[in-house]
């Protein structure tokens, strides 16, 4: 019985893919769709032609499963061609200033603007602009105000822009105006109202724990710190702030076992459990992601009725393909292919996982273990496709903070559901405060090992390489299947064997080892931060940083691997992200910081979090000196009270290093041509080293490098940016200078020094610009 189950259940495996594979075709090309539609329409009649004019109940059988998945494509076409004329003439409206009327169809979140961003369904707009048609989805941001919930009508005026094809939203909006013209109403309401409440109540905890816990029990992540939002997500522990399938699992689960103890029967379980499962996808907003994971577990469930328990990959399927047909834009969304990857890991891979590990301890562990390590196994390579990072750290995190996940999640509704009687809503808050500290300590810890997180490119190649390590994986702790091939085990343990050696070298060559690859000498330092400015002057064990890059890591990576802990001077030659992003990750680690014009307030605070961590804060003008140990440096730029360059590019801080056993050299930060061409008059002699203004953009003096022939000119740019920095001809500017050329995106990490009146020069990898690809 059991393996006639598992035929039917693979045997939808095919018609999921394919409705998967129609839907992305025509969301991609909705010009595609109609002609999807006609073809599959008339492959569905043609193979039910052959059901019916067949005489066997064989061969019937044979015709009917194309049938079925000619179907069941057409009908995910046909959604796209409904879909596509309002997606069209909302297109239309691309850059316009528009008005939109529409009903709030997800919950908010706040982005890194600042905005509340939400889905909505459009009801109509601004005849003088030209209509958005009714239903056409779109995307709004706006500052936020009270009653932005889901079922909520606003009036929203902004500015409109146009999506890529196979975004779920047609139209993006940046809202400069916004009004509740009706509130949530009815059930809509009342959710709204009870998760308001449960919020406020679980913020009068304290954390950790506190922000947590309207994410673990309702989705609401609005509460969770920038902070703890990027521990959960490096030691993979996002998905439990997000309403997944395992939250409805949890509610249904806890639910049917509820009244099973009271006695009651498996129709009278399912049913009330089923009931359950809608009120709690109510209570969280009904939007895509919660509908999606609420349809499979609620088929999971049906199929439990029907007393088909075993028929899990056959419900999947039919999730699947229920949803696309639905919603096509799905298809094209990470986190519906995470969800049905999950879901299928834990149906057939967590089983002989549990069953392999088994062997070595008590089975119940053996399963506790399973259940998150197949579904990282299985998300893995999806993850790698657009990830530029890989969590070493998430499956024991997962399996330290998953047992905590359900009594956060229970507890916590049970708070919001005793919101008449205050009292015991504040103890059962309180009750699910404990499971939701845990869990973001242990995303902190997590997020903080050493080597816990590895960087890849993503793509094909890093899926393809992660998939490889995820079956090997599988084969070695599995019992089943190829795990008992004998040469297929030898195979998975020789490419286990390989890929912890060189993981292992990895990490200690860039963590305990580091120093010791690295000559000590060194005075100038160019780290490899991708698009972005970082570099390093050193002078008697005192170090200036240059610059600190966009993202947190690379600079972190840099300075780790340079043993540096404590940075004497930060320099930020202006407040561009690529060039002060990371700043504030080094806050509480710095003396002084030398800084360019600031023109806004988010500059201020910046600023401010660094003076709050102890470093006296000074703004920049030419003619201010000072000492970095041996070496003197002189700000050349910009002018004190000149109002020509008020900030960005042109206001750069312009810097003079020297002496000190430190060659000299002049840092040009993003400086344009005319300030350059102002600030050549200004430099006296030659300079050692130069790095080059701007990455190398076109935007450059040609005469002032001819001036102050450098012999080292040092670009640091991202590889293959979209930029085309560095310009060739700029390269040739400098090298016709008589400057030898060293870039970040292709030799990665520089390093300068000056010995007997001599530059010495070390890289960390040797590439050719053969290697890159040519700039638009």
């Amino acid at each position: 019985m059991n393996g006639t189950t598992r035929v039917r259940d693979f045997r939808l495996v095919p018609l999921a893919l394919l409705v998967w594979a129609t839907a992305l075709l025509c969301v991609y090309a909705p010009g595609a769709a109609a002609w999807c539609t006609a073809v599959l329409v008339l492959a569905a009649l043609t193979s039910f032609g052959a059901l019916i004019a067949s005489s066997r109940g064989q061969g019937g059988s044979r015709a009917g499963l194309p049938a079925v998945i000619a179907v069941t494509m057409a009908a995910a076409a046909l959604s796209v061609v409904f879909a596509t004329p309002a997606r069209e003439r909302a297109i239309e409206l691309d850059g316009r200033n528009i008005e939109v009327r529409g009903t709030i169809s997800s919950s908010s979140s706040t982005g890194s603007d600042g905005r509340a961003w939400f889905d909505a369904q459009t009801l109509a707009g601004t005849p003088a602009e030209g209509d958005v048609p009714a239903g056409a989805p779109v995307r709004i941001g706006v500052e936020r105000v009270p009653g932005l919930e889901l079922g909520a009508v606003i009036r929203v005026r902004g500015q409109a822009m146009a999506t890529e094809a196979g975004e779920r939203a047609a139209l993006v909006v940046f809202g400069t105006d916004v009004e509740i013209l009706r509130p949530a109403e009815g059930l809509f309401g009342i959710a709204a109202g009870v998760r308001e409440d449960f919020v406020a109540r679980a913020l009068r905890l304290p954390e950790p724990g506190a922000g947590l816990l309207p994410g673990l029990a309702v989705g609401d992540t609005r509460a969770v710190s920038d902070e703890l939002n990027e521990a959960m997500l490096l030691s993979g522990l996002s998905h439990l702030t997000a309403v997944s399938g395992a939250n409805c699992a949890i509610v249904c689960g806890a639910v049917f076992w509820f009244v099973s103890i009271c006695g009651g029967g498996r129709g009278l379980r399912v049913v009330l459990a089923l009931g359950s499962l809608a009120a709690f996808v109510v209570l969280v907003t009904p939007e895509p992601s919660v509908i999606r994971a609420s349809v499979m577990a609620g088929l999971a469930m049906m199929a439990l009725l029907c007393g088909r328990p075993g028929a899990g990959v056959g419900v999947l399927c039919l999730a699947v393909v229920g949803i696309l047909v639905a919603d096509p834009w799905l298809a094209t969304t990470p986190g519906f292919a995470l969800s049905a990857a999950a879901t299928a890991a834990l149906i057939v891979l967590a089983p002989p996982l549990a069953r392999g590990m088994a062997r070595w301890m008590p089975p119940p562990i053996a399963l506790a273990l399973a259940i998150p390590l197949a579904a990282q196994l299985a998300c893995g390579p999806i993850i790698a496709l657009f990830s530029e990072q890989q969590s070493l750290i998430g499956i024991p995190a997962n399996m330290l903070a998953e047992p905590a996940a359900p009594i956060a999640t229970v507890v916590g509704l049970l708070a919001c559901l005793a919101a008449p009687i205050p009292m015991l809503a504040d103890l059962l808050a309180a009750s699910a405060w404990l499971p939701a500290a845990w869990i973001a300590t242990t995303a902190h810890v997590s997020a903080a090992v050493p080597g816990g997180i590895i960087a890849v490119v993503p793509g094909l190649l890093a899926a393809s390489a992660v998939a490889l390590l995820s079956t090997a994986v599988g084969i070695v702790l599995s019992v089943d299947g190829l795990a008992r091939s004998q040469l297929i085990r030898g195979l998975s343990h020789a490419t286990l064997v390989i890929a912890v050696a060189l993981l292992g070298g990895r990490m200690l060559l860039g963590g305990p080892l580091a120093p010791l690859t690295v000559p000590g000498r060194w005075s100038i330092a160019a780290c490899d931060v991708g698009q972005g400015d970082a570099l390093l002057v050193r002078s008697q064990h005192q170090i200036a940083l240059i610059d600190t890059g966009m993202e947190d890591e690379p600079i972190a990576d840099c300075l780790n691997g340079l043993s540096i802990s404590r940075i004497d001077l930060l320099v930020i030659t202006h407040f561009d992200a690529d060039h002060a992003g990371a700043a504030a990750s080094l806050a509480g680690r710095i003396g002084t910081v030398l800084h360019g014009p600031v023109r806004t307030e988010e500059e201020r605070r910046l600023l401010q979090a660094l003076e709050v961590g102890g470093a006296r804060v000074v703004e920049a003008s030419a003619g201010m000196r000072g000492a970095l140990g041996g070496a003197r440096w002189e700000v050349l730029w910009p002018r004190a009270g000149s109002a020509a360059f008020p900030g960005g590019n042109d206001g750069s801080v312009v810097l003079e290093f020297s002496g000190g056993e430190v060659p000299r050299s002049l840092f040009l930060g993003d400086l344009g041509a005319q300030p350059q061409r102002m600030l050549a008059p200004e430099l006296r002699g030659r300079y050692a080293v130069v790095k080059v203004a701007h990455h190398g953009s076109a935007d450059q003096h040609p005469e002032l490098y001819a001036q102050i022939s450098p012999r080292v000119a040092l670009y640091s740019a991202g590889i293959n940016n979209s930029y085309g920095h560095p310009r060739r001809e700029i390269i040739g500017v400098t090298e016709v200078s008589g400057a030898i050329t060293l870039r970040t995106d292709l030799q990665g990490r520089i390093l300068l020094a000056e010995e007997n009146g001599e530059l010495l020069a070390w890289t960390e990898r040797v590439r050719d610009a053969a290697d890159l690809d040519e700039p638009e």
